[in-house]
């Protein structure tokens, strides 16, 4: 098995295996999209208009990480049924309603998400306000689905009780209430970490973690994925700063530089272009490693880390 440090990535990998696995990658997110589609609730009768703002967001599209790193983890730890799938659409719901309410007036005020309007623009703030609530709530009926698809309860349980977990005032929700509150003043690395390891990280730690209690992985198991989910957080977030700096919009789909419109302290912001990518080179090298010494096929979960901290959107 070859190891491949992240930051040899471009020389490690010919032009044709980069595209090769641009193609694994997108074949995969389309393959989700439609996995999520499947779930999300029928666009009638009086909650229409609802049901139909929840789609618009969620069909925007995206690079479906946090389903496609539940899955890959699921399957490199045995996992082969379809039990998985509730919760990879749930874990997208969750997402997408956190996109939702971050890209709010009273939050970052962004017009564009994902390459089109984002909800409040089109259906209006207190329709965007209810769509995120209706995915954040349905997110959690749909991955219930689980227990028909699996014999073993406790797994599923075990799995319901990390995505409950994750998303909260101890996982996601709290670094976004530091984010909102140290907006415009100077934050220490300690608060600033703690933000990256919740707002962002949260979500891929659950996504990880619940691919691995689905597939049967012991606490021990579960501890080390979630460690490598941290590392894999930390380093994608990182990486978002980067691009906010020295990014094309066009590419992102989103405006550049609205970190800094928005008065928010990165991790750039305090050190600077070159230290940022470094850390980020260092977080992915020990990710990798640490796959590598995991039971099971972690060769596409590597390969997968290694394009997230090389993407350019």
């Amino acid at each position: 098995m070859m190891s491949v440090k992240s930051e040899s990535y471009n020389d490690a990998y010919s032009a044709e295996q980069k595209k090769s696995l641009d193609k694994a990658i997108a074949e995969r997110a389309e393959r989700i999209d439609g996995i999520v589609a499947g779930y999300l609730p029928k666009v009638e009768g009086f909650p229409r208009t609802v049901c139909e703002a929840m789609a618009y967001s969620v069909e925007a599209g995206g690079k479906r990480l946090r389903p496609m790193l539940m899955e890959e983890t699921y399957r490199m730890l045995g996992g082969s049924t379809d039990v998985v799938k509730p919760f990879m659409a749930a874990i997208e719901m969750i997402h997408t309603y956190s996109l939702i309410h971050d890209d709010l007036p009273a939050l970052d005020n962004d017009d564009y998400r994902r390459g089109r309007q984002t909800s409040h623009v089109v259906f209006g703030e207190a329709m965007a306000i209810l769509a995120g609530d209706a995915l954040l709530n349905y997110a959690y009926e749909t991955a219930c689905k689980a227990f028909d698809l699996d014999e073993d309860a406790r797994k599923v349980s075990e799995a319901l009780r990390i995505l409950a977990r994750k998303p909260g005032v101890y996982g996601m929700l709290g670094g976004q209430v530091v984010d909102v509150e140290m907006t415009g003043r100077t934050l220490t690395r300690e608060q600033l970490e703690y933000v990256y390891e919740n707002k962002t990280g949260a979500l891929i730690e659950a996504s990880m973690m619940i691919g691995a209690v689905l597939a049967g992985a012991d606490s021990e198991q579960v501890e080390a994925v979630e460690k490598i989910a941290s590392d894999i957080g930390m380093a994608f977030q990182v990486q978002d700063d980067i691009l906010d700096v020295c990014g094309d919009s066009m590419v992102l789909g989103k405006p550049t530089l609205s970190d800094e419109e928005n008065g928010k302290i990165t991790y750039v912001t305090i050190h600077g272009i070159e230290k940022s990518r470094q850390y980020v080179r260092d977080l992915s090298e020990r990710a990798v490693r640490e796959l590598e010494e995991m039971d099971g096929d972690s060769e596409f979960l590597r390969k997968l880390v290694l394009w997230l901290i090389n993407r350019q959107k």
